[in-house]
């Protein structure tokens, strides 16, 4: 790599230099935060964008405000997708193939965070259905429609520290709700996604990377219980870790580009990034880096075989 870039490292920092114009990029979750963001950051310099939201007059309100009228009439189409419905994510990935259009970075951005217990269309646990058996469904179904050579970027979270997946309790039927333990079980099966589509797909050189955007003020914390969230930062404080500092949204996004369109593809691949760097694989409680579970290889073909078979669709 040319130029190291850091946690402080923005979007339009990244891109500095970087003519876009030629490629295609869809992105997942479109309406607000990092997703508006990163299409902007990416149109401006000349990419277009296929992005999907849940709503699109909300996502197109916001495009606007962010980008203006006329770019976003000349660089971004919308579609309509809830991935908490497969009836949704199916009918949604039929319109990408039907279109032909082919992608050079596919972005799962969308996500959910610490709600309360709830249930998709489907009747999968709502955040482990939405942020990883959702994307696991389109991206997958859509997987034909990557350039050679392409790559996927998998938002995940530091959150995934919380918690590994659970390939016998994915539902939480028999263990007991907690907002963290389900949000942090979700996260890591959104790298260990990105671990098996990478293996699966890189003989025609299509990358997948999950990546940490960092801890960042958007709609993604609306359903955060500030209590528990207290309750986590003093036990972090207390084990050593180091305190959590808020990006803006611009530098939480900077991560997402950067892995999609600057670092070498082999040097991110299969691997999880924060910072804009490869993060450290530990388990020591004070590093923030990767969990050995959330990359190791035998987890992540077992979750893949799992979902298949929760979704009743083989990929």
């Amino acid at each position: 790599m040319t130029k190291t870039f850091n946690e402080r490292s923005t979007t339009d920092e990244v891109l500095t230099g970087l003519d876009l114009t030629g490629k295609h990029v869809l992105v997942t979750g479109v309406s607000s935060g990092l997703g508006v963001e990163t299409m902007r950051a990416l149109a401006s310099h000349g990419a277009t964008a296929l992005g999907t939201a849940r709503d699109l007059p909300k996502a197109k309100a916001a495009l606007i405000a962010a980008m203006g009228e006329q770019a976003f009439n000349e660089k971004v189409e919308l579609l309509d997708l809830n991935l908490s419905s497969l009836k949704s994510i199916r009918a949604a990935a039929d319109k990408v193939n039907s279109a032909g259009k082919k992608f050079d970075v596919v972005i799962a951005n969308a996500g959910i965070m610490a709600c309360p217990k709830g249930f998709t269309e489907d009747g999968f646990e709502l955040q482990f259905g939405s942020n990883h058996l959702g994307h696991f469904v389109f991206v997958n179904r859509i997987a034909n429609q990557i350039k050679n050579g392409g790559r996927v970027v998998s938002l995940s979270s530091g959150g995934h520290h919380f918690s590994d997946v659970d390939l016998k309790d994915p539902n939480f039927e028999t263990t007991p709700y907690e907002e963290f333990l389900s949000y942090g079980r979700s996260k890591t099966a959104n790298i260990l996604f990105a671990v098996e589509f990478d293996r699966r797909h890189q003989s025609r050189g299509v990358r997948a990377i999950a990546v940490h955007p960092g801890a960042i003020h958007t709609e993604l914390s609306r359903h955060l219980d500030m209590t528990k969230m207290q309750a986590i930062l003093e036990a972090m404080k207390t084990s050593g870790a180091r305190p959590i500092e808020f990006k803006t949204v611009p530098q939480g996004a900077a991560t997402s580009v950067w892995a999609g369109f600057v670092a070498p593809a082999e040097a991110v691949g299969g691997r999880y990034c924060q910072d804009c760097q490869v993060g450290k694989v530990s388990d020591n409680v004070i590093d923030a880096g990767v969990r050995s579970y959330a990359v190791d290889p035998e987890n992540a073909k077992n979750l893949w075989a799992l979902s298949e078979k929760m979704v009743g669709e083989e990929f």
